[in-house]
């Protein structure tokens, strides 16, 4: 296969829950100023998982857009990126190959490094579209961020999935080589395997995450990546939307440029919509802003996208995207607005409660309550094994 032969993102679709708490009604609780929330954090609210959806609903809901559009023919790979994962040992995404209907000969797999997974994800669906352009690759990133009530992070939790198809003759972005990569052994953040909720030292988060921006951007440059300055906008992971400010204002610092907010306006303004509402959606967090920004730009056509995806604890990857022409064809703008407005108000009690679900540990026979209008449903638990619907 020639090396020039472009492969990217030919489609993207999201999915999020069916509630979303307002950050007014967690300010309103806890007796914060929600200047803090809006202005400090950049988050105007958040989703909240129902009882009857996981990251498997989600992602499934996320892929079958995909699904329905293309069809399933010369998808040989699935790659389910998660750090909210269901087990340790079945993939999810073999419950969303179930769920679509997916043909037996796939390979599917589930990806683990923190917030950063769907970036390998997408790397590694790359390299498998080189071997064969006729194969195409689906890759999902899924995740419910949770962290404890009542604690420093709790006010940029969130849940959201992604799905992407990966091809040849993209129809939305072409990946470029190279990357610029870091890895560091830093405890910033983790979630070991006898905890519901993450562990997070904030200052630590932030400090990792601005060193290893930093760290990506030098071995690209060194693999000799674009200049700074041929890209026109960025997409950072936000696990709130103010860190993609920092990260931002802290390249352009340690390229040596003066850092003109109007600059960092026009480089990163369109990337927050989505997760400002939507909140830390993890591994998906990247790919949520690009959706926002191609939804929301007039015309990037043979415009070049920064992509900085960051996973704590830590793995960092700098990478670069030129946007196709007549990508706008092939957007789901409508679709993706409705995703994020039918999302129902839940009051705090009503969050709290939600928060605080879970299913006993012995296995037992449990049925969830119906709370979801979507296409797939979390029905319940039956010896040890979780148990999914799909609505007709």
């Amino acid at each position: 296969m020639a090396s020039d032969t472009a492969i990217g993102i030919h489609d993207l679709s999201f999915a999020t829950t069916e509630f979303v708490l307002p950050h007014t009604a967690l300010a309103d609780h806890n007796g914060t100023e929600i200047g803090k929330y809006h202005i400090g954090i950049g988050q105007q609210s958040m989703s909240v998982p129902a009882a009857d959806e996981d990251i498997v609903t989600m992602g499934a809901a996320a892929a079958a857009p995909i699904i329905a559009r293309h069809g399933a023919e010369g998808i040989r790979t699935v790659v389910f990126a998660t750090e909210s994962s269901i087990d340790q040992a079945k993939a999810a995404g073999v419950y969303v190959h179930s769920l679509l209907g997916l043909p037996s000969a796939t390979r599917v797999v589930e990806l683990k490094q923190a917030c950063y997974g769907a970036t390998a994800a997408l790397q590694f669906a790359i390299g498998l579209v080189h071997r064969n352009p006729e194969h195409r690759v689906l890759v999902i990133a899924s995740d419910v961020s949770k962290y404890e009530l009542d604690s420093p992070g709790e006010a940029t939790q969130g849940a959201a999935a992604v799905a992407m198809l990966v091809g040849a003759d993209p129809a939305l972005v072409r990946i470029e080589e190279p990357s610029g990569l870091f890895t560091a052994d830093v405890m910033d953040f983790w979630r070991p395997n006898y905890r519901d909720a993450a562990l997070v030292d904030g200052q630590e988060s932030i400090t990792a995450y601005l060193q290893a921006a930093q760290g990506t951007w030098k071995d690209y440059a060194e693999q000799g990546g674009r200049a700074l300055d041929e890209f026109s906008a960025f997409c950072y992971h936000q696990p709130f939307t103010k860190m993609a400010y920092k990260a931002h204002r802290h390249l352009l610092n340690y390229c040596g440029h003066e850092v003109d907010e109007a600059r960092v306006a026009r480089d990163l303004g369109r990337t927050t919509a989505y997760n400002a509402v939507v909140g830390n959606s993890y591994t998906a967090s990247v790919y949520l802003a690009l959706a926002a920004l191609l939804d929301q730009a007039d015309d990037m056509t043979g415009q070049a996208i920064g992509f900085l995806s960051y996973g704590s604890g830590s793995v960092a990857e700098f990478f670069a995207g030129t946007v196709v022409p007549g990508y706008r064809e092939h957007l789901r703008t409508e679709a993706n607005r409705e995703a994020i407005d039918r999302r129902k108000p839940v009051d705090y009690a009503g969050y709290r409660e939600l928060h605080q679900r879970s299913f006993p540990a012995d296995g037992g026979e449990y049925a969830t309550p119906s709370q979801t209008g979507g296409p797939f449903r979390l029905a319940g638990l039956n010896g040890h094994k979780r148990l999914y619907e799909r609505r007709r």
